[in-house]
This record gives C-alpha cells, structure tokens and sequence, in this order.
C-alpha cells in the first residue's frame, strides 16, 4: 500500500482516480479547492484536504509523506485564466513535491497536444475549433515548464488519446497509442487505471504494466 496525493480531487478525473486508488488499497489525500463541495469517496482511507496547487507552499505541506502525486486540476472557463494557471501549477508541482521529496508525478494532459499520424499537432489541424485553441495552448504551456524544468522528478504527462466518453463506465481495460485520435474516447474509471497504473512505486506495486517517464502518454 502507498500513500497518493491527488490534487485537483473533485474534478470528473480526480474523483475516478481516488476511488480507483481505494480500489488497489493506497491511502489517499484529496486535495480541493473547496473541501464542502468535494463528492468522491470518503471512506477512512481518504483525507480530503484544502489546497491551491499553483502554490508552492500548498504542494510541499501536502504532499510531504506520499510516494506519488497526481495532478488532476484544471481550470476553463469565465472568470479563469487557463494560461497562468496551468504555468503556475506546473512550477509549483516542480518545486514542491522536490521540497516534499516526492519523486513521482502524473499529470492529466491534454489529447490535441499529440501528434496525428502525419505527424502534425491535433490542435494544428485544419478545421481545429480556434475557441478551443487557447485553452489548449495553455495546457501546452504547462507540459513545456514540466520538460524544460522537471528533470529531478520522475513525470509522465497521461492524456486520452482522443477525448473522454462522458458516459461510460468501468470496463477495468485500456491501451496506449502512439498517436491522438479525436474519434477515440475512454472513460474516467478507465483513465483512471492509466493515471494508478503510472502513479504505483515500481516496488511493491500489483500493476503488471511498465511506468512511462517523462514523456506525453496517450490511452484509450
């Protein structure tokens, strides 16, 4: 059994991936906004906590004690600021969890920063929807600080390899692809295995399945 930070807890993915954590056995901190609007699991093995991961000092107080961390936050729509949210929290995840001395994180990406077959971005097609480029382009931003300043962790950037299906359930099966399909779609309790899979210590985990590092790995 470890111990998994998981911020961003009380999103569509982060509630999956603390229920799919209690699954397998590991103790789970939430990490919210909000702790009064949080409605993932609460049995004994979570303790839901108010955090703000673009915090440095939030990141570290937190995640102090766990084996891996995962981060699940986002933040769309009005009133946000999707580009300085998603570069903050990818510093203060770079520098709080070496300050917690927590070497694995797995971070929530984004499928139309993949590549396409002919080797073009998916958010550089034609056609792409251009209200849905900055956002995008603002995921990006966060992905580059994690590779140009990340190196003393452990990283692995987990997408869908197209987009996510709202409606489905568990099937408890996934795989990787090597290049973004929009027309592919995956359940958040499948994604969720991807996210535990990654986010398990090499020892002592029950996951037959090889950990990425440091790298954009896209799941259906």
């Amino acid at each position: 059994m470890s111990k998994i930070v998981i911020f961003g807890a009380g999103g569509r993915a982060g509630r999956q991936a603390v229920a799919e954590a209690r699954r397998r056995g590991h103790e789970v901190t939430a990490v919210v906004r909000e702790p009064a609007r949080y409605s993932g699991p609460t049995d004994s093995g979570v303790r839901i906590a108010a955090g703000d991961v673009t915090d440095v000092a939030d990141v570290a107080s937190l995640a102090q004690g766990h084996d891996a961390a995962i981060n699940a936050a986002a933040a769309y729509g009005e009133g946000t600021d999707p580009d300085a949210f998603f570069r903050s929290a990818a510093h203060s995840l770079v520098t709080g969890l070496r300050k917690a001395e927590v070497n694995r994180l797995v971070s929530v990406g984004l499928s139309t920063l993949l590549a396409g077959p002919d080797g073009t971005r998916l958010l550089d097609a034609p056609g792409f929807p251009a209200e849905f480029r900055p956002f995008c382009l603002a995921h990006a931003s966060g992905l580059e600080i994690l590779r140009a300043e990340g190196g003393a962790l452990d990283w692995v950037y987990v997408s869908p390899a197209g987009d996510f299906d709202h409606e489905g359930g568990r099937t408890g099966h996934y795989s990787v692809r090597e290049h973004g399909d929009m027309a592919a779609r995956i359940s958040y309790a499948d994604f969720a295995l991807a996210l535990l899979d990654e986010a398990e210590s090499e020892t002592g985990s029950e996951s037959e399945t090889p950990r990425h590092h440091r790298g954009h790995l896209a799941v259906t």
